[in-house]
């Protein structure tokens, strides 16, 4: 469908103001379509003509103030409306809608467990057009009043509170003022555990067969989500704004959730099935703090047009760590932040589809441009450089201007220059010329330090590589002269590093520290280094920093100089294999047991190295498994779950992780729940243990085992996984190949990503060879027919990353080249190929040592 242009939403609401809709539902018509029933209220400011959008199976009836419009004019997504005068108009549409299985509009889903199905909405960005009739732009918000036809036992749940009248009738009480894209309905048999706090009905919700393990969690659930929304009513003086609130942990979700005022959708893996570590369970947190901060940001106060989705997500994503670490138990969540999400703003930051914070309009001129958007710069970096401006200009200040922003722009739409004004109504800083300098700018800001001895002093100079302005602070630490393995902090100071490219110093009596650390406390956003002293240091005595977030700077730095070719792949191993068994953060465990496993190994190092890495990688996880034996709690039960994990994902032969699996256990524990057999018989799958007949009799046993939604996706890894020619030609056709009959469906979302992620092996190459050529003829075709959702997995976890070779980069420049990608792939494509350039100049630097 074509995409909105920016210049086409600016002249509609130049022309119209939207004022409410009557929506009708009718979810009782099968499993392939249902009814759309839409009334709008509008009035014109002046004559001209427009149009309503809207993506039907069939538009049965249209009129415009009682007068008949032909459903022929209908072209792919627009419906004219011609002749309009001034004053008030009502507009009728009749339609029959699709369900969708890509996650994207109205999603249906059959759970294999218990053959149950439930529906939901997800409209972001532009999707509402595929559930009803609509004005489909953020600045023309209405009011939307719902009623849904369901099937006598089902359970609706709305934006508003939800009542039944005659059986399977719903009505869903009307909405105030919200964008289009807000607008939620979730329908099945529900279970739901309900709840009131502060006047307001609370519940969460899930499909019936996870019922046992959403009421072992409901009540950390309700807990996190009062003290959350307590702590938001402590700083924001604008109430919660709408007239309850449910979180739905609905199936197949695309994103990690979505933030629908008063129904909150989830991706239902954060309901637990097995077990895991707190900083999972800390991360399921914050994406309900992050979602709650939606609620005024996005919601009450939503952006004029899409280059300022930051205001949305940028905001929320800071909000979500600060508030979960101020209101909850969970109070590391910026070591979270750091290891798990900021590297992936630096990577895109990094990416020739990098793009400033808050982007000129001109650079996003239309929907489709906007979507490509949502990515760790709207988040990760946007949310780093809200921490640095709380920084800079402190906190009573920020929260003034937030507060502010909320009260002149309640229920209706700004951009960034109204953001700035409230912000320079609190303070006397120039928060204009810092924001030219942090959000209208791209790539990352680079600090290194030097450190000289002078004749009774030594001297600190930053040189600095960049464009921003920065407020961080130095770590100075020595080695304990007791236990050399151990780091003490002898000083942390500010430092305030001019926006200009050069050197600041800062001289301090002698000696100088064994370790200097820049930007300690990760309060701004840019990559750091080291002296070579202190690099010494920190590879001998990392594990002995005191504090975790430094410990998280020091891995961060790092990671940045393997990427950027300044430190060896293998030496970052080596510090992980000497440093990870003393880890105790388990956020720093996992983040850098990820990066070892997934990039260093499968990427950054020849292929030759690889059986040694991964070896590396099994031992430290064996230390570690050592390390946390007997009874486990907590931390430690977290860690060694880690480790269990990292030494199946990196097992070279089948032994040992064949035991396991035949016994059901890890020797001294943990039992392996479902997420363990998968994942273990996934990697016996790949390594092709035993014969294929019987890996794929105990695939099935498992799946027998296992017969859920969850398990279907487990199967579907596996079977790809098999290194069989047949089995990836099975798998291809199921990737790619569409039935014309419909005898043979096109994979759901998360059917696909998990045939998809079990497809390619770094360890079947020679097998695989015959379908790097292919993808890149294959790719274009599925995304152009399955749309932006399918389109982001297909340029994702289809690409074939394994093969980092010339040959693989010349076939993607060929495929961009050609111009057949859509443009959601053609974003995958183009960082997919900027990480395949980086990953092989990596190698070569390796093998030039």
């Amino acid at each position: 469908m074509p995409a909105l242009q920016r210049d086409e939403a600016q002249t509609r609401a130049q022309l119209i103001d939207v004022h409410h809709y009557d929506i009708a539902l009718d979810l009782t018509r099968g499993a392939d379509r249902f009814g759309s029933h839409t009334v709008i209220q509008f009035t014109a400011r002046t004559a001209g003509d427009t149009f309503v959008e809207l993506k039907p199976a069939e538009l049965h009836s249209a009129t415009l103030d009682g007068r008949p419009l032909d459903p022929a004019a209908l072209d792919d997504n627009r419906l004219p409306l011609t002749g309009l005068t001034p004053g008030a108009h009502e507009l009728r549409l009749d339609a029959t809608m699709c369900y969708s299985r890509t996650g994207e509009g109205m999603h249906r889903f059959t759970d294999p467990a218990d053959g149950e199905s439930y529906v939901y909405t997800q409209l972001f960005l532009d999707d509402v057009q595929r559930v009803f009739g609509a004005f489909d732009q953020p600045d023309l918000k209405a009011v939307f009043a719902l009623t849904v036809t369901a099937p006598t036992d089902w359970t609706v749940l709305g934006n508003g509170i939800a009542t039944q009248g005659d059986p399977g009738h719903w009505t869903l009480a009307p909405t105030p003022l919200i964008s289009t894209y807000l607008v939620a309905v979730a329908a099945g048999r529900w279970h739901s555990v309900r709840t009131e706090h502060a006047g307001l009905p609370f519940g969460i919700h899930c499909r019936r067969s996870l019922a046992p393990h959403l009421d072992a969690d409901a009540e950390e659930i309700l807990d996190l989500t009062r003290r959350c929304f307590d702590r938001f009513h402590e700083i924001f003086e604008e109430p919660y704004p709408f007239d309850s609130y449910d979180q739905a942990f609905v199936p197949e979700f695309n994103a990690g959730a979505m933030e629908n005022p008063g129904l909150v959708t989830f991706r239902d893996e954060f309901v637990f099935r097995s077990a895991v570590t707190d900083t999972e369970r800390q991360t399921r947190g914050m994406v309900i703090a992050h979602e709650m901060a939606h609620m005024w940001f996005g919601d009450l106060v939503t952006l004029q047009w899409w280059d300022d989705i930051w205001l949305n997500e940028s905001f929320a994503e800071y909000m979500g760590y600060q508030v979960l670490s101020e209101a909850t138990r969970f109070s590391d969540t910026w070591t979270d932040f750091a290891v798990a999400r900021k590297g992936w703003g630096y990577d895109a930051d990094q990416r020739p589809s990098t793009h400033p914070v808050a982007p000129d309009p001109d650079d996003v001129p239309d929907t489709a441009s906007a979507l490509l958007n949502f990515d760790g710069i709207s988040y990760a970096k946007g949310a780093s450089a809200l921490r640095q401006l709380v920084a800079w200009m402190g906190e009573k200040d920020f929260l003034a201007g937030i507060n502010d922003h909320f009260a002149r722009h309640r229920f209706g739409n700004a951009a960034l220059a109204d953001f700035l004004d409230s912000l320079g109504r609190a303070t006397d800083r120039d928060v204009h010329a810092w924001a030219a300098r942090w959000l209208r700018t791209t790539g990352v800001d680079t600090l290194t330090p030097e450190a000289a001895t002078g004749h009774d002093t030594w001297h600190l100079d930053v040189h600095h590589s960049g464009s921003r302005p920065h407020h961080i602070a130095v770590g100075a630490y020595d080695q304990d002269l007791t236990d050399p393995g151990r780091l003490v902090l002898r000083d942390r100071f500010e430092l305030d590093i001019p926006a200009e490219e050069g050197r600041t110093r800062r001289a301090f009596p002698k000696p100088a520290p064994d370790l200097l650390v820049l930007n300690d406390g990760d309060l701004t956003y840019a990559k750091v280094r080291f002296d070579p002293a202190s690099w010494q240091t920190a590879a001998r005595s990392l594990s002995g920093l005191p504090d975790p977030l430094t410990r998280a700077v020091v891995w961060n730095a790092a990671r940045d100089m393997v990427r950027d070719g300044a430190l060896a792949p293998t030496a970052y191993l080596d510090a992980a294999r000497t440093h990870l068994p003393h880890e105790t953060d388990l956020a720093i465990l996992q983040g850098v047991l990820a990066f070892a496993r997934t990039q260093i190994a499968d990427h950054y190092l020849p292929s030759a190295e690889r059986h040694t890495a991964l070896t590396t990688l099994t031992a430290l996880s064996r230390d570690i498994l050592r390390r946390t034996e007997g009874p486990a709690h907590g931390r430690e039960a977290g860690l060694r779950l880690t480790a269990v994990r990292a030494f199946i994902d990196s097992a070279t032969t089948p032994e040992g992780i064949q035991d396991w699996l035949d016994d059901g256990s890890v020797p001294g524990g943990p039992h392996l729940d479902p997420e363990l057999r998968w994942r273990i018989l996934g990697r016996l799958a790949t390594l092709g243990a035993g014969s294929l007949d019987a890996l794929r009799a105990t695939i099935d046993a498992e799946l027998a085992r296992d017969p859920g939604a969850t398990g279907r996706e487990g199967a579907a890894r596996c079977h790809a996984a098999l290194p069989d020619p047949a089995a990836k030609q099975a798998a291809w056709d199921a990737l790619f190949t569409t039935d014309e009959t419909g005898e043979k469906p096109a994979l759901s979302n998360y059917l696909f990503i998990a045939t998809a992620t079990g497809f390619w092996a770094p360890e079947q190459h020679e097998l695989l060879r015959p379908y790097v050529a292919r993808y890149f003829t294959a790719a274009p075709a599925l995304a152009t027919a399955r749309g932006p959702a399918l389109a982001a997995a297909a340029g994702r976890q289809a690409f074939p990353d394994t093969f980092v070779e010339d040959e693989t980069l010349r076939l993607g420049e060929a495929c961009l080249a050609d111009g057949q990608a859509t443009p959601a792939l053609h974003r995958k494509l183009v960082d997919q190929l900027d990480d395949l350039r980086r990953a092989l100049k990596i190698r070569a630097a390796a093998d030039a040592r």
